[in-house]
């Protein structure tokens, strides 16, 4: 189709042109394009910052466990005891909220003689949870040991 043109100016009628609206389509393009790239960078930064908060839960849940170990082996080397399951307490501030559980079990033939030494032989095992199991912050860590003890004549062996 031809431009209509107005016979007394000489002008072209560009009315019909098909070059009209395209900085319209432009623009509600660029819009959707940054509001997408916008959405992607708060879910991003969201998701990092979940990650780091779980990252540092995991690392105090780890402490705890080990808390739990290093309990179970003062009982152990000191009390000459091994309570089968025992939840735990923790005094530390940082590690409030964890319930740490703390198990020890003397495997089938300990104790045993070895010459004059009488060799007890304990499995410990600590786990430290925090939050409910499905939810989003739930945090568990477990940590095993083994100790053995040597005594001779119920005296401690020496080194």
């Amino acid at each position: 189709m031809c431009p209509r043109r107005n016979s007394a100016s000489g002008i072209h009628d560009s009315s019909r042109s098909p070059q009209r609206g395209f900085a319209l389509v432009s623009a509600i393009f660029l819009v959707v394009v940054l509001a997408a790239l916008g959405a992607f960078m708060v879910t991003l930064s969201t998701v990092q910052n979940v990650t780091s908060t779980q990252d540092l839960q995991g690392s105090r849940a780890y402490q705890a466990a080990r808390a739990g170990v290093e309990w179970g082996t003062y009982q152990v080397l000191q009390k000459t005891s091994c309570v089968g399951s025992t939840p735990l307490s923790l005094p530390a501030a940082t590690l409030t909220g964890f319930t740490v559980t703390v198990g020890c079990t003397q495997p089938v033939g300990s104790p045993f003689t070895e010459g004059a030494n009488q060799i007890s032989v304990y499995q410990l095992t600590s786990t430290a949870k925090l939050g409910t199991v499905g939810s989003a912050n739930y945090v568990e860590r477990q940590i095993s040991a083994s100790i053995d003890t040597c005594r001779i004549a119920g005296v401690p062996c020496p080194d």
